[in-house]
């Protein structure tokens, strides 16, 4: 038995990534897993890669506030119960704020943001009614301080660390039986890098090659790192040593990181 043994878990971004290996994940504890993506085919991977164990796969956008909330509905009454939800879909855009187009910057929040709220709120009452429920929102260490060239995306993740940690007091505050986790990845060896967009004049390829370099946790690595904490109950769980030594940079140096990491990224041309 473990602490997700005949537990329904939602998963949201299933479809490749961090995602994906934590369907595998929670299946291989024991829960039965809803699984969404916009990408269908990645989807349509990942089910076939649950083969045999308890699934539910529906092609969902988690910026689509109507569509999460008949999903939440749908999966609630496929199951008769969800426990848990992981509200992990994101995407990145990479650029000066000052060549960012305001769509840019919305479609990130649309997803990184908004997704997390969407996913959040929809399933919120039925996790209320299991009597047993667990959010968990990817945040990133992008959550924790903010780099150059990443302005859309730390202002999604900061958001969602906020939104979280103020759910997590409200739930403790009032009694609700809802546990809340929220979860500062590193460099995890993923694709978001490499589906990332880009203002015009950047190096895609560059930026992909930059970021593979500093990529050293698996997604594998990570669902493990990331169900540990939450069969733990930790309110924040940090995946990664350079997720680790970012963490301590904030708490050490705290605004004079900007500093530190302007004259970084100046002399490595970022």
């Amino acid at each position: 038995m473990t602490y997700f043994t005949d537990k329904v878990a939602v998963v949201t971004g299933a479809g490749s990534g961090i995602g994906r290996a934590l369907a595998l994940e929670l299946s291989a504890r024991g829960a039965a897993v809803a699984i969404s993506d916009v990408d269908a085919t990645g989807l349509a991977e990942t089910e076939r890669m649950l083969a045999g164990a308890r699934v539910r796969a529906d092609h969902v956008d988690v910026a689509e506030r109507e569509r999460m909330l008949a999903y939440a509905s749908e999966v609630a009454a496929h199951f008769g119960v969800v426990h848990q939800v992981y509200n992990n879909a994101g995407v990145a855009f990479s650029g000066d704020i000052e060549a960012m187009d305001f769509e840019h910057l919305e479609r990130v929040m649309d997803v990184d943001y908004w997704g997390v709220v969407n996913g959040t709120k929809a399933f919120l009452p039925h996790l209320i009614a299991s009597g047993d429920g667990h959010v968990v929102n990817i945040s990133s260490v992008f959550g924790i301080i903010s780099v150059p060239t990443q302005g859309a995306y730390n202002a999604a993740k900061f958001a969602v660390r906020g939104f979280t940690e103020a759910l997590a007091m409200e739930m403790k505050a009032r009694g609700r039986p809802v546990k809340v986790t929220c979860v500062h990845p590193g460099g995890i060896r993923t694709n978001v890098a490499r589906n990332a967009a880009q203002v015009d004049g950047l190096d895609h390829d560059s930026l992909a090659t930059s970021f593979d370099k500093v990529a050293r946790t698996s997604p594998t690595r990570a669902a493990q790192v990331i169900l540990d904490g939450v069969a733990k109950g930790q309110v924040r769980v940090l995946i990664g040593a350079d997720a680790r030594a970012i963490d301590l940079l904030a708490r050490i140096a705290g605004p004079r990181y900007q500093r530190l990491v302007a004259r970084f990224s100046g002399k490595a041309g970022l």
